[in-house]
């Protein structure tokens, strides 16, 4: 399945992604330590007891099965072979007579005894000689081979970059995908690279400042069912360790005189939970939500399962704020792109909270729904408005000139809508066409929605194949490409201008020219 897509915004990429470096000695230690594969020693014991070579000798033994045969008798069997065939051949009425007189032609007594003045090779075309291999049509040169790798590695500054956080069989990854448009219209897409996560994801956040350092970088941010949050470097092809680390539990070693020993276990009382412990700031529940702040590239918003919303700083690791305003889960956090210092928040408490970091002091203003909150997003085209989708299949939108931080007064949504038969998981404003956005729910539907004058109407609908639909995202490149992720694991992107409607209502943007994004 697919939990959650991002885009990667055109020329963040680097065009040769960097190969993966081979682990230090330190590192290598640091994995016999842990126990991730045998130590030296446990090697020579093994190869002293024998184990290599039992492993081999079975593994002989499965491989040559059957074809083992006692040299001494074959003799024999040629014999019994020949008489045989002789019986046979003197059987009255049969049409074999030829046979016995074909096993004597072969000689397989003397079958190993090859005669010198055989020629085993024709002096035909077989025999043409080639002055040198460039000339040779069936010889290849190494060069065109590491020339065709470097072009399936290369990602052009026309391509776009797809990031899928996915599980297959309890194996999670994140793939990445370069999505090209061709001249005629058509389009490819293919995994460009392959990230191992040691845990479900759930949310992605892409982000460019520097957590290696240096100038903007091009990095992914991963909430999982852990309490960490993983950032790895999309630049780097083979990647298994993330850069940067925020929050998780502690390390379970100490150093003592340079040598790293384990951490005595708490006894666990009876009909208590073992205590964890936590590093500083870290969440200490799943991560459900995240957002990354691009006025302030440093800063990374997270919602988690343990109730909390945290503000990282991703250049140093650091938990910078910690807010508790939500009784339950908080499933959703997003940045004003107008007013980046705005942060929304989502919660299974029925609520949203707009909280406004220039002014700290502030509980911040409180809109109640009547079900579980699944996402929420701002209107990328007014700092006003933000719409939020709920698990019982309706999407909401707010304006937040109406709200009041009185919290017995209900402030009233712009709009209901009732979009889709089950829980709308996902929504995704387009960011190029006013009114434009796309729901996708568990009812395995993918909807676009006319929100003008806060009268939404439904203007195309698809079936993805994509099973129930967890993620959808427009491209900020391409803007009328919706990626679509689901239950199915496939990754689909759906080009809505190829609906008449969607052209028709909105083709106009698609003509103006769109400065590129940031």
């Amino acid at each position: 399945m697919i939990s959650a897509i991002c885009w990667v915004p055109k020329g963040a990429s680097k065009s040769v992604p960097e190969e993966v470096e081979p682990p230090s000695k330190e590192e290598v230690e640091e994995m016999m330590r842990s126990g991730e594969f045998p130590s030296k020693e446990e090697i020579e014991e093994m190869m002293k007891s024998g184990e290599f070579e039992a492993r081999g000798d079975s593994a002989s033994e499965d491989e040559d099965g059957d074809m083992d045969v006692d040299s001494s008798k074959q003799p024999d069997e040629v014999a019994r072979a020949l008489a045989a065939a002789d019986a046979v051949g003197r059987t009255p009425g049969t049409k074999f007579d030829d046979i016995a007189d074909g096993l004597r032609e072969l000689d397989m007594d003397n079958y190993d005894e090859e005669d010198d003045g055989i020629e085993l090779f024709s002096s035909g075309i077989g025999n043409t000689y080639y002055l040198s291999n460039d000339l040779d049509p069936y010889l290849k040169d190494e060069d065109d081979d590491a020339s065709e790798e470097l072009e399936d590695r290369t990602i052009k500054p026309t391509d776009s970059v797809i990031v899928c956080a996915r599980n297959d069989d309890d194996f999670c990854h994140l793939e990445v995908y370069v999505f090209e448009e061709l001249e005629d219209g058509d389009s490819n897409l293919y995994v460009h690279n392959d990230i191992v996560l040691p845990a479900f994801p759930l949310c992605t956040a892409w982000l460019d400042c520097p957590v290696k350092g240096g100038g903007k970088g091009n990095f992914m941010a991963v909430g999982s069912m852990e309490p960490s949050i993983e950032v790895f470097d999309l630049d780097v092809l083979g990647e298994v360790k993330p850069c940067a680390v925020l929050g998780g539990v502690a390390e379970n070693s100490i150093a003592e005189d340079g040598i790293t020993v384990e951490k005595k276990k708490k006894k666990k009382k009876k009909g208590k939970k073992a205590s964890i412990e936590y590093k500083a700031g870290s969440h200490t529940d799943s991560i459900l939500g995240l957002a990354w702040n691009k006025e302030f590239r440093n800063i990374l918003a997270s919602a988690s399962a343990d109730k909390q919303v945290k503000i990282w700083d991703v250049a140093v690791g650091r938990c910078d704020i910690t807010m508790e305003h939500h009784t339950d889960k908080v499933q959703a956090v997003a940045w004003n792109h107008h007013a980046p210092q705005v942060l929304l928040s989502g919660s299974f408490d029925h609520s949203i909270v707009m909280k406004d970091g220039r002014v700290p002091t502030h509980s911040g203003f409180r809109w109640s729904v009547t079900a579980d909150v699944e996402s929420l997003v701002w209107d990328p085209h007014t700092e006003h408005s933000f719409v939020v989708s709920l698990e019982d299949g309706t999407v909401r939108g707010f304006d937040i000139r109406s709200a009041t931080s009185n919290p017995s007064a209900e402030s009233k949504p712009s709009f209901t809508l009732h979009a889709h038969d089950q829980a709308v998981c996902t929504v995704s404003y387009n960011p190029l066409a006013p009114n434009l956005l796309a729901t996708g729910s568990t009812d395995k539907m993918v909807k676009l929605w006319d929100l003008s004058d806060n009268q939404p109407s439904c203007i195309a609908s698809t079936n993805p194949k994509a099973g129930g639909v967890f993620s959808i995202a427009f491209s900020e490149n391409s803007p009328f490409m919706l990626a679509i992720g689901g239950s199915k694991g496939k990754l689909q992107v759906w080009d809505t201008l190829s609906d008449t409607a969607v052209s028709r209502k909105f083709g106009k943007y698609s003509r103006e020219k769109r400065p590129p994004a940031s």
